[in-house]
């Protein structure tokens, strides 16, 4: 009987546990795919806030749900004095790589079928707002920001990463404004940020489109540190340790992670010959001109040069001509402004994109991203001649209702806090050279002094004697003052 009685209290415990565990599989497997399905996450680590966009079936492409649940939780870790770092990461194989159309990320699909009728245009001018509004948020935080830029960013993502002080580019980082692709324009902060680069790289970057990989986003500035992939968990771990750290901190704990460049890198192509035609032809405000010296560069003698030009003019060609010269004018403006103001003259011509001065914009989806049928869409006007400054003016209307409702309580970031812990900027160099930088004597130096006078403003920093010599021997001259010791550095003007 006792044996009996024992066997049947083991059959129940068994049965009990066994429930048990088929309960905790099921919470398991219910809490698994809830986090599946959010599109963004949000984790807490000592006092790293750390953001994880959840959707790499999608390369993370940013729509409305995923700007709703980002906006008060950032804003909320700003105002915690918990809050240490907040840290922006993507999922998968992208960081953020913009909207998302029919499955391609650029713009969210919704936004173009809304742009397309006048009823629901509202609404699509909507998602800019919120899109904007949210890059302004990230750009003006009081805690340091830290965006990892570990694989595609285009787009909504660009501004998403943009106003942290501290962007990290890895060997899989693909960077790119393709707007102009789909009759649209760079925006997310892109006449800001893009005007701001080394001559007139950004000009050149957000008319045709074209895609910067791995070391090169961080050479040119858009990113402010270069480190391996596989680094970023180590990296996450050595933040969540640093107790309310200082931006100083910060920089010194992700150099620790960076590397030397090495020959297997992607490294930038846009140096040397290359580099100073893009000076040059970019630095037109009409885009006429900059077709013209394009087209008389492909006769040039430098074979690279040569090359350049010719894919260059293949790309503005394929380009919606309003978009070109709206985005040449975006551009020129965006220099001048602050990011607020840059940002609601951004939301000013995205209304005007979405219907109400052209239909390049619905073209451009429709063929590019949506029917995929190749070649260039049928924009109108058809050629860049026949595109009039009256139309031009028209996306740039003074007199637009849209504003950005951005809180009033928040700091307004500075244009050159941009390039705080970024590898110096060619002006800087400059400043150097011509002994008007406040750390240069104003005597003549040489090369190896500008080098070491950045190499000591920025101790420990990686490939700063590689920015600093290709823009030393693009940009001066060598004058030897005849006592056998010395030559000394004298700066081109263009």
């Amino acid at each position: 009987m006792l044996r009996l009685l024992l066997r049947g209290m083991s059959r129940r415990t068994s049965s009990v546990a066994a429930q048990r565990t088929r309960a905790v599989g099921r919470h398991l497997m219910s809490t698994s795919a809830s986090s599946a399905e959010e599109s963004v996450l949000f984790e807490s680590n000592s006092s790293l806030r750390q953001y994880i966009l959840n959707r790499p079936h999608k390369l993370n492409a940013l729509d409305s749900n995923m700007l709703e649940l980002l906006r008060p939780k950032i804003e909320e870790w700003n105002r915690s004095e918990l809050t240490g770092t907040i840290v922006g990461t993507g999922n998968g194989r992208a960081f953020c790589a913009g909207g998302d159309v029919a499955g391609v990320p650029i713009i969210p699909k919704a936004v173009v079928e809304n742009a397309a009728n006048a009823e629901t245009r509202p609404q699509a001018i909507e998602y800019f707002k919120q899109e904007f509004e949210m890059d302004y948020i990230l750009a003006a935080l009081e805690k340091p920001y830290v965006a990892i830029l570990d694989g595609i960013t285009m787009g909504g993502g660009v501004g998403l990463a943009s106003g942290a002080l501290f962007r990290v580019a890895t060997e899989k980082t693909v960077f790119a404004m393709p707007e102009t692709k789909i009759g649209y324009f760079p925006d997310v902060g892109g006449s800001y940020y893009l005007s701001r680069l080394d001559g007139e790289v950004g000009t050149y970057l957000a008319l045709t489109g074209d895609v910067l990989k791995g070391r090169a986003v961080f050479e040119h500035g858009l990113a402010t540190h270069y480190i391996p992939s596989r680094r970023v968990p180590l990296l996450l771990q050595r933040l969540a340790e640093l107790d309310k750290p200082s931006p100083s901190v910060i920089d010194s704990t992700i150099e620790e992670f960076s590397s030397e460049s090495s020959e297997d890198e992607t490294k930038t192509t846009l140096i040397g010959a290359r580099r100073s035609a893009i000076d040059s032809v970019f630095r037109h405000n009409e885009v006429e001109s900059i077709f013209a010296d394009l087209v008389q560069l492909t006769s040039h003698e430098d074979e690279s040069v040569k090359t350049w030009a010719s894919s260059t003019v293949h790309q503005l060609n394929e380009r919606s001509p309003t978009s070109l010269k709206v985005s040449l004018a975006a551009i020129r403006r965006g220099k001048k402004l602050e990011l607020r103001e840059a940002l609601n003259l951004e939301l000013n011509v995205a209304a005007a994109f979405c219907g109400e001065v052209t239909s390049d914009f619905q073209k451009g989806v429709n063929k590019v991203l949506i029917s995929r049928e190749g070649g260039r869409p049928d924009w109108s006007p058809s050629t860049v001649s026949e595109v009039s400054q009256e139309t031009v003016d028209k996306f740039f209307d003074p007199s637009s209702t849209y504003q950005l409702d951005i809180p009033d309580t928040l700091q307004p970031p500075s244009a050159s806090r941009y390039f705080d812990y970024a590898l110096p900027t060619e002006e800087e160099i400059g400043s150097a050279v011509m002994g008007s930088h406040v750390n240069a004597g104003d005597m003549g130096a040489t090369a190896e002094e500008i080098i070491a006078l950045f190499e000591r403003l920025r101790p420990g920093k990686q490939g700063i004697r590689e920015k600093v010599q290709e823009v030393l021997q693009r940009r001066c001259t060598l004058v030897d003052n005849a006592d056998g010791n010395f030559v000394w550095l004298k700066w081109i003007h263009n």
